[in-house]
């Protein structure tokens, strides 16, 4: 293949940011942050070419990702022929596309579980309208019931946040559930790297002297949002629609917001619909006849 495949590192952000300025559709599984917090979950690797740069996965099993750069650029008959029998997962549709069209043994399928939501920022600053008659009433009751108050993410909190999402953990028993285990270690990773990420953003909601709701997010390229973790504590009524309210009432500049994926869990397929998303960023696989 003539690709030398490394661990995905810190020293080498500002450089693939670069490049992913240049992608033409950019999913949050893309950004920097992503790879960074995952990369141990899923072997990833990258493999650095003049134009792009390769994504490999090792776990469950060897796939490769959408390759990071200018895809318009790329004359993809010859660049395939070193991938020849050789998986694409996460594949956002221009370039599912503009791949298979390249090659008469290859076909892609829609990968549903992988598809990330968009939504509109002032839509869900607003929640006006029946659509969103359930949220706004659990937003008030929220808004009512407790004394709170909403402080934007900073290192000072990392601590804090940490002590809440190991209580959130043990509520909802993180050690029993393999999905729920790998996020706590990558949200730790990423809050353990804070000063290390730049653009790295997000919000925290205080109630009774302590941290009881918190959001990481960050920018894409194209002003668009992209919330990777947000948890809440449970006894508290209304706390993801009083985080996500806040959270997005302080970055109005913003238009979307993308929310990411539902991996095919059927409760939180319910839960991103029923936010009512403007759209989806949808991927696809690309497999070999």
């Amino acid at each position: 293949m003539g690709l030398d495949f490394t661990p995905v590192a810190l020293a080498r952000q500002d450089e693939y940011r670069a490049r992913l300025q240049q992608t033409p559709q950019v999913s949050a599984d893309y950004s920097f942050v992503n790879l960074w917090a995952w990369a141990e979950e899923y072997g990833l690797t990258w493999a650095w070419e003049d134009d792009l740069v390769w994504i490999r996965q090792a776990v469950p099993r060897q796939v490769f990702w959408a390759p990071v750069g200018d895809w318009t650029k790329v004359d993809w008959v010859r660049r395939m022929r070193k991938f020849q029998d050789q998986d694409f997962v996460r594949l956002p549709e221009t370039l599912a596309v503009r791949m298979v069209h390249s090659h008469p043994q290859a076909r892609i399928k829609a990968s549903r579980p992988q598809w990330e939501y968009l939504y509109s920022v002032p839509e869900l600053i607003a929640l006006a309208g029946n659509r969103f008659h359930a949220k706004q009433n659990l937003l008030r009751q929220f808004q009512s019931s407790y004394i709170w108050r909403y402080q934007p993410l900073s290192e000072e909190l990392i601590s804090l946040v940490l002590e809440m999402q190991d209580q959130w953990c043990v509520w909802r028993n993180c050690d029993a559930s393999p999905a729920l285990a790998a996020e706590d270690r990558a949200i730790a990773k990423i809050l353990g790297s804070y000063r290390s990420l730049p653009g790295l953003m997000g919000g925290v909601l205080w109630a009774d002297l302590r941290v009881i709701a918190f959001t990481v997010a960050e920018a894409l390229p194209g002003e668009v949002l992209v919330v990777h973790f947000e948890k809440g504590m449970g006894e508290y009524k209304g706390i993801y629609q009083a985080i996500n309210h806040e959270f997005l009432s302080t970055h109005r500049e913003y238009g979307l917001v993308n929310r990411e994926q539902d991996l095919g869990n059927e409760g939180l397929r319910k839960a991103k619909m029923s936010y009512n998303p403007v759209d989806f960023l949808r991927k696809y696989e690309l497999l070999w006849l």
